[in-house]
């Protein structure tokens, strides 16, 4: 008997369809008068790359905090493997496995990319010297660290120069890697190619792709509709609170997503 090697687009009847990692059915968020969401459901599969799309104003960053705990939605219902979830702040996002990488990155310039990479989960040495005197593991964090960047192909300075003396691509590349050095269910970005220059962006797009390639699945929000076409496996678009559309790079073109983001056309 032979076996069906497929992608998420291209399965046969035999084939299990992906589980779906995260799933939002019927969220609102309201604030005061303003809606915000209006009943926004999504769906996240394993192993896939899901860009958010939309105007601004659409809905896209209160739909991220809504999932990552950043803010409570007003009604609806998340679920995480199939299990509904109530997260009370982005730490019980974290310790469920699901680490976002913000637009400012959260990164500490004056400390190394090994210091960075653990930042908030530093390792301790064994023993009295870690629990009584609380001394820093740092060669073992070292190690993690080079480790981490070479299973994610992300060609970096040696590990103990300080971010500050990085390029915008290379520090954009250090907190992409402590997402994926931590998550265990998704990764989250938020604009990861913004103000960044051609070579740096597909450096960055090649360490997305990678973080798929080790079976996490990774939700891109992104403005840039080149980069979106390039490497995403479908495309979530937002408008006025809702959403507006669920489609592929196959099915529709960079055009078709903007007229239906901007109202001008329907799915």
């Amino acid at each position: 008997m032979s076996m069906n090697t497929t992608n998420l687009e291209g399965r046969s009847s035999a084939d299990q369809p992906p589980s779906i990692v995260m799933e939002a059915r019927n969220l609102v968020k309201t604030y005061g008068h303003v809606t915000a969401l209006d009943g926004v459901d999504f769906e996240l599969r394993a192993g896939e790359i899901l860009a958010v799309v939309g105007d601004n104003g659409a809905g896209k960053s209160t739909l991220i905090k809504a999932l990552t705990g950043a803010v409570r939605p007003t009604s609806g219902e998340i679920l995480v493997d199939g299990v509904p979830v109530q997260f009370k702040g982005p730490l019980e996002a974290r310790q469920a496995g699901i680490e976002t990488v913000y637009q400012d990155l959260a990164v500490a310039p004056a400390l190394d990319i090994a210091s960075n990479l653990f930042l908030g989960r530093e390792l301790r040495r064994s023993g009295l010297m870690g629990t009584l005197f609380r001394r820093l593991d740092k060669k073992r964090m070292r190690e993690d660290a080079q480790r981490a960047m070479s299973d994610l192909k992300f060609r970096l300075p040696a590990i103990n120069n300080a971010v500050e003396s990085l390029s915008g691509g290379q520090r954009q590349g250090v907190a992409v890697a402590r997402a994926a050095l931590f998550a265990r269910k998704l990764v989250i970005m938020d604009e990861p190619t913004a103000a960044l220059g051609v070579r740096e962006t597909g450096q960055v797009l090649e360490l997305i792709r990678s973080i798929r390639d080790r079976g996490l699945a990774v939700v891109l929000i992104s403005h840039n509709m080149p980069n979106v076409f390039d490497i995403a496996d479908r495309i979530h678009i937002m408008r006025l609170g809702r959403r507006a559309a669920v489609v592929t790079p196959q099915s529709h073109s960079m055009n078709d997503v903007v007229a239906i983001m901007t109202g001008a056309a329907k799915a």
